[in-house]
């Protein structure tokens, strides 16, 4: 993932003629890697972990009010455009990402509970996303709720729901069978869905502007506090051991690639930067602050 998404951005930057005409099908390419993913989720997991709501809890209040408020703050004493403020407000309101998986899997998390906020927080992503920013930004910027509701729901919220029910109805046979082929063909679908999404600005980005390596800046101090605030809610919620570890990188992580495509799709080109650029650095941030933060079990070093 750190080599993929700036490869897909160079590519998007320097041949935006070419891969403009993906952007059509991006919501498609979106689907099947959200439908990849999902296919490894079982719903006979998240039993458990309903019925223990604590966790799930401080995930939504650190995810859906605590960083959104800061990305809001933070952006609105860093840039006068409101544009760039809705793009961070956009980028720290997105769904966790299915990625985090990975994280929680490799730092032997609780991925019962990991699965559930991916999830539950998939699903509620139509409702969430818009909602934030027409509630932190109101007026300030032109949204089409609707839309983007209608958007996340096809890219998002059918492929989870088609996933977990072809994995339940197999019994996991038929993930074990195209899952091999599945996975490597969503990396393919990332790279064009990032290529395509970067094409659509390129023209009007320009690398020698400073505001655009000071949106860098703030994303990576952003999506660094965000890794921090599940931290302490986890620390404050008595959420320690393999709950902590699953609230640390499922709340410091984010569905990047949903958000670009939204935020091309219906905001301005201004308002696509944080999400373009923060999807560069959001993986090697999550090495990092995991490696800073957490423990790694000892015999993932042997």
């Amino acid at each position: 993932m750190p080599v993929l998404t700036p490869i897909s951005i160079a590519l998007g930057f320097a041949f935006f003629g070419a891969f403009i005409h993906l952007r059509p099908y991006v919501s498609w390419l979106f689907g099947i890697m959200t439908f990849s993913g999902a296919l490894k989720l079982r719903a006979a997991e998240f039993g458990a972990t309903i019925r223990r709501p604590k966790a799930i809890f401080l995930f939504l209040a650190a995810t859906h009010i605590v960083m959104p408020l800061i990305a809001l703050f933070a952006a609105s004493l860093g840039f006068a455009n409101t544009d760039i403020v809705s793009g961070f407000v956009l980028l720290f309101s997105g769904p966790t990402a299915v990625s985090g998986f990975i994280w929680v899997t490799m730092f032997r998390g609780d991925k019962a509970l990991c699965l559930t906020l991916i999830l539950l927080d998939t699903i509620l992503a139509p409702l969430v996303v818009p909602g934030s920013v027409l509630l932190l930004m109101g007026a300030k910027t032109a949204i089409d709720m609707s839309g983007i509701a209608f958007s996340l729901f096809m890219m998002v919220v059918v492929p989870v729901i088609l996933g977990v029910t072809v994995n339940e109805a197999s019994k996991g046979k038929i993930p074990s069978l195209v899952c091999p082929y599945l996975n490597p063909l969503s990396k393919i679908c990332l790279m064009l869905v990032i290529a395509a999404n970067t094409s659509a600005i390129a023209p009007k980005v320009r690398l020698s502007d400073p505001v655009v390596w000071k949106v860098a800046l703030f994303c990576i101090l952003l999506s660094c506090a965000g890794f921090v605030i599940t931290k302490l809610a986890a620390l404050a919620g008595k959420c320690g051991g393999e709950k902590g570890v699953t609230l640390f990188f499922s709340g410091g992580l984010r569905n990047i690639s949903a958000v670009t495509t939204i935020s091309v799709a219906f905001f301005p080109e201004a308002a696509a930067l944080p999400a373009l650029l923060g999807v560069v650095f959001q993986q090697t941030i999550s090495a990092i602050m995991g490696k800073l933060l957490i423990q790694k079990p000892k015999d993932e070093y042997t």
